[in-house]
């Protein structure tokens, strides 16, 4: 494999501008570049998750959708290319399946944490969601291809499930939201 990446500084954004794959450069404010940043946090966030010491078969999936959260960025350097499929969303579904017949059923909302690992899953699900809001956006004015904005909703639903596993495999309580609480000053 040749050597792609030779140096780290450009000097080329100095002026608040970044440069697609195909030479194209756009405002580094754009939404396009937000959408990619958005992605880009996501799959640190989930670096960070897998960091953490998962069960084996739970990294494995999250390195895999890391892969694939590289290919979202790709389509989103190169407008107009589409390189998500549908094959990666029903892949996405059958996770999400399998491990949620092991959960029980929520009779309310679930806070956010329960042990570490569940937190940055809460953590990494809500960047998810940012970045499909962001996509959104995105596709209102250019093309976003319409598996990608369906693999991101999917996602941040299995980090949901995720999130759920990674509380009970560490032995984690997950805290449900209570409407009836007493309101407190904080």
């Amino acid at each position: 494999m040749a050597k792609r990446i030779t140096r780290i500084y450009t000097r080329t954004g100095d002026d608040g501008s970044t440069g697609l794959t195909k030479g194209k450069r756009i405002d580094k404010d754009s939404i396009r570049v937000e959408v990619m940043g958005d992605i880009d946090e996501l799959n640190s966030m989930l670096g960070v998750l897998i960091a953490s010491k998962l069960d084996e078969d739970i990294t494995g999936y999250l390195l895999n959708i890391q892969h694939r959260l590289f290919d979202i960025g790709a389509e989103l350097s190169m407008p107009g290319t589409s390189i998500v499929q549908s094959e990666y969303i029903i892949r996405i579904e059958e996770l999400i399946d399998m491990f949620n017949e092991d959960l029980k059923p929520m009779d309310e909302f679930i806070l956010p944490g329960g042990t570490m690992a569940g937190a940055v899953c809460h953590l990494a699900r809500s960047i998810c969601r940012r970045a499909e809001r962001h996509m959104v956006k995105l596709g209102r004015t250019e093309y976003l291809n319409p598996e990608t904005l369906t693999y991101i909703n999917r996602l941040s639903d299995l980090l949901f499930v995720f999130a759920r596993i990674l509380t009970l495999q560490n032995n984690g309580k997950e805290v449900y939201w209570n409407k009836n609480r007493l309101k407190q000053s904080v």
